[in-house]
């Protein structure tokens, strides 16, 4: 897990790690294996009550509420961020946040946000500080993030520190390959937005995107 992450275990390894010890004859992987079979999985071990997971060998009364504890503990994570994940409306609505936020700017900030399938901010990340126009500006550092975050669409955005908000071809073309990139990868890239002082443009609006 310290090499490749909690993401590479099987659910099986995941509950024999938060189960710690077994109980003789039975190994805790064989007890997180019994669990999984028993509630049909994950979604299902959920619902158990405390008197079913006890039912199971090798799993008392402490074991049983650690792991109700701990399912509670997953239900609620993921609450908040159902509550706390904006989700995208429209162009104008993210560009008005983001003049807030990058108008002061002295050199250009790329921005990626990343949306999930409802379009919900799953992560915003300023990939780079520099012109697009620029080697380091490259597509790996940007769908890095997205296959990390299971993202679905992305809009990118950056600023111009002049405050004209006039796309560059250098910005163009920039556009054009990171919307190749994601047709290939399946992400959608919703939006190209350019900040100013007080106005943005948006490459979607202004029918500059590739439509597929």
């Amino acid at each position: 897990m310290e090499i490749y992450g909690a993401e590479a275990l099987s659910d099986q390894e995941l509950l024999a790690i938060l189960l710690r010890t077994g109980q003789h004859p039975h190994s805790v992987m064989s007890i997180a294996g019994n669990l999984l079979k028993t509630f049909g999985g994950l979604a299902s071990l959920r619902q158990a009550t405390l008197h079913e997971l006890e039912e199971i060998r090798g799993i008392g009364r402490v074991k049983a509420i650690e792991i109700k504890a701990l399912i509670e503990l997953g239900r609620r994570i993921q609450t908040d961020q159902e509550r706390a994940a904006p989700a995208i409306h429209t162009s104008y609505e993210l560009a008005q946040q983001l003049i807030l936020e990058m108008k002061d700017h002295k050199q250009e900030h790329l921005i990626c946000i990343y949306l999930d399938t409802k379009n919900q901010v799953i992560l915003k990340k300023t990939v780079f500080i520099g012109s697009l126009n620029q080697s380091v500006a490259h597509p790996r550092e940007i769908f890095h993030y997205a296959v990390r975050y299971c993202a679905a669409r992305i809009v990118l955005a950056h600023n111009h520190p002049s405050g004209n908000v006039i796309p560059s071809q250098q910005d163009m073309n920039f556009t054009k390959r990171i919307q190749k990139c994601g047709e290939m990868m399946g992400i959608t890239v919703l939006d190209h937005l350019i900040i100013g002082r007080k106005r943005y443009f948006s490459l979607r609006e202004e029918g500059l995107m590739e439509e597929k």
